[in-house]
């Protein structure tokens, strides 16, 4: 595996614990289509929220948050539109949501939770 994989997967986890403890309920994780893949598909209530994960070991190249730009937005609500179809699950309303996990050398991640980014 390579390191850089290593790192994406504990900021999934790193997400995935952080949206758990804000009540949200995971219902998908690196869900795959022919347009792509959704990295977390989760409730809040009753709005789905397809959730975007970025994880970093520093901000030398920019905040993770700068790497969904509007070309990954427009993507993530066509993943949605495909996942809804594909999915027998019942909506109040749809949102798009960006989690930045910084994991420095030392000490615990920093999570940076983007509710509504488009």
């Amino acid at each position: 595996m390579r390191a850089s994989d290593a790192v994406g997967q504990y900021g999934e986890r790193v997400a995935v614990a952080h949206l758990l403890s804000v009540g949200m309920v995971v219902l998908d994780r690196n869900w795959r289509c022919r347009l792509g893949e959704l990295d977390v598909v989760a409730m809040d209530g009753d709005c789905l929220v397809a959730v975007e994960v970025k994880t970093r070991r520093s901000t030398a190249f920019g905040h993770p948050v700068e790497a969904v730009t509007r070309l990954k937005v427009a993507r993530l609500r066509r993943l949605v539109g495909q996942w809804l179809a594909d999915h027998d699950v019942q909506v109040g309303g749809v949102r798009i949501d960006v989690v930045a996990v910084l994991r420095p050398r030392s000490g615990p991640a920093v999570v940076d939770h983007r509710r509504a980014v488009a």
